[in-house]
C-alpha cells in the first residue's frame, strides 16, 4: 500500500498578494500574467509600493498539494524554506493543511522565497518572485521512503530556475520509476517554457516524466507554434498522459490516441486566477491517484479550480471534498 497518493515538489514561497491597475505594472516595469524572477532589492522595492497585502503560503506544488488535501488524499511536499518568520508561516500553513512536510529548514540567509502577486482587475495575476532559499534545495533533500512510498511524485516546472534543484528531481525521478511509480510535471507558464523549452521536451521524450500539466499558451510555447491542433498532437506523442487547460473552455485530457475534453464549470465572478493550474492538477491527480476514469479526474481539476479563481489567494479556503461531493464526483 502507497503511503502518500502524490508527493509534490517545489519552490516553497509566501505569497503577498495586493490589487493594482494595469497602469501601476507598466510604471514598474512588470510584466503582466508571468513570473517575473526578481532579486531581493527589487523584492522589497516592489513590497514598498504595495498597496493593501494578503499573505499567504504559496508556490505552485504547494498549492497542489493542498488542494490533493483539501479533497481528502494523501499529499506530501518537498521545499525549503528558511528559519525565519515567512518560514515559520509556510511551515505551519502546509501542515496545517493535512500535508506531510519534513524538510528542514536552514539559517535565516538567504530568507524565505517570496512572491509580490499583483492582481489587476480583471483577475489575471502578475507575479514578481524572490527565490531566496528555495534555490538551496538539492538532491540531499530528496527522502528516498517518501518518493518512494508515494504514487505519483509531481514537480513544477519552475523548479529549472534554481541550478541544484534539477539534480533533486531527476534523483526523485530516479528512484520512483525504480519502485514502479509515476512522475508527472507542470510547465509552470509560457515564460517558463521559453526559458527551459529544450530540457522539458527531453524530460517528456526521455520518459523521465510521465504526466504532464499545461495550459494553452504553455502548450504553443513548447512546440514554437500558433497552431494548438497541432500542439495537443505533439504533446500527445511526447508524453504517456497530458492534460491542458483551456481557462473557461475546459480542458483536454490526451492519451495516446485517446482525447477527452472537459468543461469548466460556471463561476459567479472572477476575482483572481492565482492557483488556477495548481488547483486543476490537485483535482486531477486525486482522481487518477484514485483510479477514477479520466472524465472524472478532468471534472475534479475543472471544479478546483473554478473554486479558487473566485477567492484571493492560491489555496482553497472551503473543503474540496465537501464541493465534490455535492457535484457527485466523490
Amino acid at each position: 500500500m502507497s503511503k502518500f497518493d502524490v508527493l509534490t515538489i517545489g519552490n516553497a514561497i509566501v505569497d503577498i498578494l495586493a490589487r493594482c491597475d494595469d497602469s501601476f505594472l507598466s510604471e514598474n516595469a512588470i510584466t503582466k500574467g508571468a513570473m517575473n524572477l526578481i532579486d531581493a532589492e527589487r523584492a522589497e522595492l516592489l513590497y514598498s509600493k504595495m498597496g493593501p497585502a494578503i499573505e499567504a503560503s504559496g508556490g505552485s506544488a504547494g498549492n497542489t498539494a493542498a488542494g490533493l488535501a483539501s479533497l481528502g488524499g494523501k499529499a506530501a511536499y518537498f521545499g525549503k524554506v528558511a528559519e525565519d518568520q515567512l518560514g515559520e508561516i509556510f511551515q505551519h500553513d502546509i501542515r496545517a493543511q493535512g500535508v506531510y512536510y519534513e524538510t528542514k529548514p536552514q539559517g535565516d540567509n538567504p530568507p524565505t522565497a517570496r512572491s509580490m502577486i499583483f492582481v489587476t482587475p480583471d483577475g489575471e495575476r502578475s507575479m514578481n518572485t524572490y527565490l531566496g532559499a528555495c534555490v538551496d534545495l538539492g538532491p540531499e533533500h530528496v527522502e528516498d521512503d517518501v518518493v518512494a512510498n508515494a504514487k505519483v511524485t509531481y514537480f513544477e516546472g519552475y523548479l529549472w530556475d534554481p541550478p541544484r534543484a534539477k539534480e533533486a528531481i531527476r534523483e526523485a525521478a530516479r528512484i520512483a520509476h525504480a519502485h514502479g511509480r509515476e512522475v508527472s510535471m507542470t510547465l509552470s507558464d509560457a515564460f517558463c517554457v521559453g526559458r527551459y523549452r529544450a530540457e522539458f521536451l527531453d524530460l517528456m521524450r526521455s520518459g523521465t516524466v510521465d504526466i504532464v500539466f499545461a495550459n494553452k499558451q504553455e502548450a504553443l510555447s513548447l512546440y514554437e507554434t500558433d497552431d494548438f491542433e497541432l500542439a495537443l498532437k505533439k504533446i500527445a506523442q511526447d508524453c504517456k498522459l497530458a492534460a491542458v487547460t483551456m481557462s473557461e473552455e475546459g480542458a483536454v485530457i490526451l492519451r495516446g490516441d485517446e482525447r477527452l475534453q472537459v468543461s469548466a464549470y460556471p463561476i459567479e465572478e472572477l476575482v483572481d486566477t492565482t492557483g488556477a493550474g495548481d488547483l486543476f492538477a490537485a483535482g486531477f491527480l486525486y482522481g487518477y491517484t484514485q483510479g477514477r476514469s479520466l472524465e472524472d479526474c478532468g471534472k475534479l481539476g475543472c471544479l478546483a479550480a473554478a473554486i479558487v479563481i473566485q477567492q484571493i489567494g492560491p489555496r482553497p479556503q472551503i473543503s474540496l471534498k465537501d464541493a465534490a461531493k455535492e457535484k457527485g464526483l466523490i
